[in-house]
């Protein structure tokens, strides 16, 4: 599958930073290229949920940005802590703009660092949202894609329909 295939969806989800606008064309693509109905609509609904490739890098970018602001030196097992805080909180994380604060608010907490650096990152989101939820719907697309490949089930893209 290229990404050619699945580019109007990047786009939208691009544009609203919204994951959970583009998943029913998400799953429906997935179909016509070929994928298992049964592995599409288990896969692709759990990987909205847990699957959140983007916002874990935004997360861990975003607690060391706030970290060095206030000259915290993290040692490797803060760090190591701040990896496992990361992937625990943002799974389970709502696909919708900005929920990303309410994450990075509990990490900084956890980690003892000041809240106050999400203000310092306010201004600039938007523009770090975007290709983070297009990071996370490429995950969402690619999942479905190498477990029926781990499961040795065929993916064939669906052929056109004859024209007369």
């Amino acid at each position: 599958m290229s990404a050619r295939h699945i580019k109007d969806e990047w786009v939208l989800a691009f544009s609203t930073a919204s994951s959970a606008a583009v998943m029913p064309q998400l799953m429906k693509k997935l179909e016509t290229y070929g994928v298992p109905p049964s592995l599409v609509s288990f896969v692709v609904p759990v990987g909205y949920s847990f699957n959140l490739d983007g916002a874990s890098l935004f997360l861990g970018i975003g607690t060391l940005f706030v970290a060095q602001l206030y000259g915290i030196d993290l040692s490797l097992g803060d760090q190591a802590l701040l990896v496992v805080t990361m992937v625990l909180t943002s799974k389970g994380a709502a696909g919708v703009p900005g929920f990303m604060f309410v994450i990075l608010s509990a990490t900084l907490a956890s980690a003892g660092l000041p809240l106050e650096g999400i203000a310092f990152i306010a201004g600039v989101y938007r523009l770090m949202e975007m290709p983070t939820t297009a990071l996370n719907v490429l995950g969402n697309a690619l999942a479905p894609l190498v477990i029926a490949k781990w499961e040795g089930r065929e993916v064939r893209a669906a052929q056109p329909a004859p024209t007369f």
